[in-house]
């Protein structure tokens, strides 16, 4: 293999296993912080744009899907297995931005296929028919909140954690990467 190709191998895998690890982290830290949704307010960063609460997804992007965690927790292996298949038979680790895209987007899909699986170890608080049973959701806790200065809120994100930048910014470089000619892609990956 040549050093180019050595260097991708190790791109992907610092992005894959590092951004992971630093989303498992941030999560981690912010729920031992500030417990279970609803526990504690949520830290102001930004008065009337940016805090940090916690808040549990059992479903996925902007909360689609709720209640079939398992079925996205298969969805992400499959994911995941495509993108090994991509990059070693495939032709996609010779690509640099290719490699930074898929990456990033294994991190997102890591970090979050952690929590789907339960391995976080949190247990329900609320309602009450589920208190005690094992939380099979995504830990999110970056909320970004404009608020007009009568009170009024004008614009509210859904709470998001580092996974999901991960995994969008991956998408967008997927998006970049499929703009430009093969002529392009053959030059830069040489």
């Amino acid at each position: 293999m040549s050093p180019r190709i050595w260097t991708n191998i190790s791109i992907f895998l610092t992005l894959a296993i590092g951004g992971c690890a630093l989303d498992l982290w941030t999560k981690d830290w912010i729920f031992a912080k500030q417990g279970m949704p609803d526990t504690h307010r949520p830290w102001v960063l930004w008065d009337g744009v940016f805090s940090l609460t916690t808040s549990l997804n059992e479903g996925a992007l902007f909360s689609i899907g709720q209640g079939f965690a398992l079925g996205f927790a298969v969805m992400s292996i499959a994911a995941a297995i495509g993108i090994g298949y991509w990059l070693a038979f495939k032709g996609a680790i010779q690509e640099r931005l290719l490699v930074v895209a898929l990456g990033l987007i294994m991190s997102g899909i890591g970090g979050n296929l952690y929590d789907r699986l339960g391995w976080h170890g949190l247990k329900w608080h609320w309602p009450v028919e589920r208190i005690g049973q094992p939380v099979y959701a995504v830990r999110d806790w970056l909320h970004f909140c404009l608020i007009g200065s009568d009170g009024q809120v004008l614009f509210n994100w859904p709470v998001f954690n580092l996974a999901d930048v991960f995994l969008v910014c991956g998408a967008g470089l997927l998006f970049v990467q499929s703009l430009r000619t093969p002529q392009q892609a053959q030059t830069n990956s040489v």
